[in-house]
């Protein structure tokens, strides 16, 4: 069973929005067996529209479109479709009784809000549950287009509660599981040969994935098939070979970012953390932030860009400074007790290095990241030494540093 995703919008074209639904709906028809062939982009233009539309009916079973939906005359998106289906937008009192309620209380009703219940006469009409712009879901043959509308939550709470259901009871489809696990210490080419040989001898109803991160690599098996209990006893015997492979260089066999598994780390160990960034500037402290419920164990960060600032308020001594240098391995670990002490916490991390893109005449090479983790008297340290842009080097470290943070955890 496979779909196309169709994106309409000059928006997404010049890169003023970022296309987030298709990642979305790919990852959620993925997991009732329906498989995305391609996504196409395309502008507000009705021959455009017409003609991607017409491409991805002959190629795939299903079409999921979102975007020009809207009330103003740049959404053309249901007239697009009438065309294409031979019908016309007729006027719906249920989608207007629909855009009546969900604008009460927030918007004026006029024309423009109005002309949202005119529909495509000749398919099935799914009012939207949380957005103006209803659903329309058109078959022609064994085939089947839905047209959605563009916003995120509006394309999330649409598929969830209809159109998900729906499809999966419409199509028969294989089931499909994936396992991810999460590996640290390795580069992609030198994990692909130390696992070649599992790799080689996966049966034909697995398949493995790399998906590599800055400082981590997530790989990903996805096993297909028509039994569910078969495929994952399946899945649980190539499972175990890849631990026996990879050992503890396995962090996690779930698909969770490395703030969420430290953050569960410190929350059932009853720790608090916090932070001292140099060259990091804050991002460590952005990653556990974002979790959901970190107020309960992150207290804080100190961005200590200047020298001055490291000495007066990290208590990084002038002797450290004078003798070892900003980024070295002493400094950081005095910054993370630095921190620790200043903030009240259990443990810390810390950064300090050269991100770039030129090193202030040190003879010390860009890429070049001292990172430190504490607890009470427990100290990691690690020294990042790739350059590949500042950016990239940034967010290397800060991932750098949660993994050094969970090792000391684990220890």
């Amino acid at each position: 069973m496979f779909a196309e995703i169709i994106t309409v919008g000059d928006e997404l074209l010049i890169g003023q929005v970022v296309d987030t639904n298709s990642v979305w709906i790919g990852r959620e028809l993925n997991n009732i067996g329906i498989e995305v062939l391609r996504i196409v982009t395309v502008r507000d233009r009705e021959n455009e529209i017409i003609e991607a539309v017409d491409t991805a009916m002959k190629r795939v079973d299903l079409v999921l479109m979102t975007g020009g939906l809207g009330p103003t005359k740049d959404d053309i998106t249901k007239q697009s479709l009438c065309k294409y289906f031979h019908t016309e937008l007729v006027f719906s009192e249920k989608v207007f009784e629909n855009v009546k309620r969900v604008l009460f209380g927030k918007i004026p009703m006029n024309a423009l809000n109005k002309s949202q219940a005119m529909v495509p006469k000749d398919c099935l009409v799914i009012n939207n549950r949380v957005g103006s712009a209803s659903i329309s879901w058109f078959e022609r043959g064994a085939k089947i287009l839905i047209s959605m509308p563009g916003v995120p939550n509006e394309v999330k709470t649409s598929m969830t509660e209809d159109l998900l259901p729906r499809l999966h009871q419409r199509f028969h489809t294989d089931v499909i599981m994936h396992r991810t696990f999460s590996i640290q210490n390795y580069a992609e080419s030198v994990l692909a040969v130390k696992i070649e040989d599992f790799e080689t001898g996966l049966p034909e109803s697995i398949r493995l994935a790399y998906l590599p991160k800055l400082g981590i690599i997530r790989l990903r098996l996805t096993a297909r098939g028509k039994d569910k209990e078969e495929l994952t006893a399946l899945m649980d015997k190539e499972s175990e070979k890849l631990e026996n492979i990879l050992g503890e260089d396995i962090f996690s066999e779930e698909d969770r970012p490395i703030e969420v598994i430290v953050g569960e780390l410190l929350k059932d160990q009853h720790l608090t953390v916090a932070s001292a960034e140099s060259c990091t500037g804050g991002g460590v402290a952005a990653k556990i932030a974002s979790v959901s419920g970190s107020s309960i164990y992150f207290k804080g960060s100190i961005v200590a860009y200047a020298n001055e600032v490291k000495t007066e308020m990290l208590h990084v001594t002038k002797e450290t400074l004078d003798k070892y240098g900003v980024v070295s391995e002493n400094t950081v670990i005095e910054m993370a007790k630095g921190a620790m002490n200043a903030l009240k916490t259990d443990c810390a991390v810390s950064t300090s290095g050269f991100a770039g893109p030129d090193n202030e005449g040190s003879p010390i090479p860009v890429g070049t990241i001292w990172i430190a983790a504490v607890y009470h008297d427990k100290v990691l340290t690690m020294k990042q030494e790739t350059n590949r842009g500042r950016d990239l080097n940034t967010e290397r470290a800060c991932n750098n540093a949660l993994l050094l943070l969970r090792k000391l955890l684990k220890v």
